[in-house]
């Protein structure tokens, strides 16, 4: 018993900590409040911030107050990270449900949304929306995207067993740092996402895109989070006409690529290893899964339209329409693959076919690299279970002693972590079927659906076959289980369990 209080003591004093950084970011809208003339126009977005930064501040000072701080061991890590999400979710959600009246629950599920970069929205009329609440909105898949507690550590928590709590919210595959010691490969994975935020902004800036919109798009592209201040999202800017509005999809293409690749990759890269984008196993299989998708959904649509589009391949007008079909096609494929969630065209319309479709959902489930900001079971751990399953074929036809082992880059791979990807696949699969249940269950959808919705919700994608209109009217339960499956796809499932099961909390 005494343990389990020590633990309390140590996860709720680091969540006030938490909570002090939380209160000073919530403030940042304020700026839209003060300076686009919305204190004029609408005077409850100034109350949306300034009073959850209040609450922020006071719960976090007194739990920093109260509770004793404690050594942060593995599964105390766990629990910080979870609570952490938790509370700051909920805190988070404040300035939805005061700035536009929008229900708790709704309120909570587009915040966790945001946090976990999932980017399933409760809401519609963007458009119109203030552009703090907006801002806000995309900030939170921006803090997201590399992690609330990796900008927590960042920012200047220097305590005990800060690597468990770095090391709980990314709980991945084994990979090595950019460089040795926390503080400094902290400040290279801020600098290197804070560059390329910057990169895309000015991209798309230059592309003709509006000051407000370039600034939500870039902070919502390398989080690959996927929220837009449009409910048409990066389709909007075609349907009004955009002169630009091909290269702003190039360019948002190109953030959502960046947003989905290991970040050491980029670390290497800038140190002149260019090598390091085709180098290892998991970059291959990356480009040939994007290149093969691609080839595949082209194909599809090819044959269906071939016979009412028969243009020569010696007009202009071929070549164009080849060019077009080609980015709607790799734009979604990669905007999913990175469970970004953008879209130029919507994946349950008729430009996509039924192969299309399933195509997507295997997407869905795979996700981006591991260390990048994308969600997903990730492409190294696809690669680890194919191995395996090559190699258990391989034993059949040897030697009962012969040695196998699972080789990833020339490197044999751990039986632990062989364990942890088996375990890992086997959770991921448990709560697509509970969620799919839970969906078809409570609600009018068939399975294909109620499946694509925990699909959507478990690998932070956003993107389901299920239409926003009817994901607002879900049953509450179906969007708490979203809930829960949001922020277990976040934290690789491990900590959110954790959080489910009161006797590891005296560890």
């Amino acid at each position: 018993m005494r343990n389990r209080f020590q633990t309390i003591h140590a996860v709720l004093h680091a969540t006030g900590m938490i909570l002090i950084v939380l209160g000073v970011l919530l403030l940042i809208p304020l700026l839209f409040v003060f300076f686009d003339g919305e204190i004029i126009a609408n005077k409850r977005t100034m109350n949306a911030f300034i009073a959850p930064a209040a609450i922020s501040f006071l719960l976090g000072f007194t739990f920093k107050k109260v509770f004793r701080e404690g050594t942060p061991y593995t599964l105390r890590a766990m629990l910080i990270c979870s609570v952490g999400w938790v509370v700051c979710s909920a805190i988070g959600a404040l300035p939805f449900v005061i700035g536009i009246g929008s229900s708790c629950l709704d309120a909570y599920f587009e915040t966790m949304s945001g946090f976990t970069t999932t980017g399933i929205t409760m809401f519609s009329g963007l458009d119109s929306m203030p552009k703090s609440i907006l801002f806000w909105r995309s900030l939170t898949q921006w803090l997201g995207g590399l992690g609330i507690l990796t900008f927590f550590l960042a920012v200047g928590y220097r305590g005990r067993g800060a690597h468990r709590l770095f090391g709980a919210e990314s709980h991945k595959v084994d990979v090595n740092r950019p460089v040795p010691g926390l503080d400094h490969t902290l400040m290279i994975l801020w600098r290197i996402y804070t560059g390329f935020t910057l990169a895309i902004f000015i991209s798309l800036l230059s592309a003709g895109m509006p000051v407000f919109d370039s600034l939500c798009h870039s902070l919502t592209t390398l989080s690959t989070g996927g929220f837009s201040p449009h409910d048409a999202s990066i389709e909007f800017y075609r349907l009004n006409g955009h002169a630009h509005h091909v290269l702003i999809e190039y360019i948002i293409l190109a953030g959502m690529l960046m947003g989905g690749i290991n970040f050491l990759i980029h670390y290497r890269i800038m140190t002149g290893k260019v090598k390091a984008l085709f180098d290892n196993s998991e970059m291959r299989y990356w480009w040939g899964i994007i290149l093969v998708c691609t080839a595949v959904i082209l194909l599809e649509r090819y044959i269906k339209t071939a016979p009412e589009a028969c243009v020569s391949p010696l007009t202009l007008e071929f070549w164009k329409k080849l060019e077009e079909n080609f980015r709607i096609v790799i734009f979604q494929v990669v905007s999913l693959l990175t469970t970004s969630g953008f879209g130029t065209r919507g994946i349950t319309t008729s430009f996509f076919g039924h192969t299309a479709r399933q195509i997507f959902l295997v997407l869905m489930f795979f996700g981006g690299c591991v260390g990048s900001t994308s969600g997903g079971f990730k492409v190294l751990r696809g690669v680890i279970l194919f191995k395996l399953i090559r190699r258990e074929m391989f034993r059949l036809k040897s030697p009962p002693r012969a040695v196998s082992l699972v080789l990833i880059d020339g490197k044999p791979l751990s039986g632990d972590e062989i364990k942890r990807t088996a375990a890992l696949f086997s959770a991921w699969i448990l709560l697509l079927v509970f969620g799919g249940l839970v969906t078809a269950f409570l609600s009018d959808h068939d399975g294909y659906s109620s499946f694509s919705g925990m699909f959507s919700a478990l690998g932070n994608i956003g993107p389901c076959y299920i239409s926003a209109a009817d994901m607002v009217r879900l049953n509450p339960l179906i969007k708490l289980v979203y809930i829960f499956g949001m922020l277990a796809g976040r934290l690789e499932i491990l900590p959110a369990l954790v959080l489910l099961n009161p006797r590891l909390w005296k560890y």
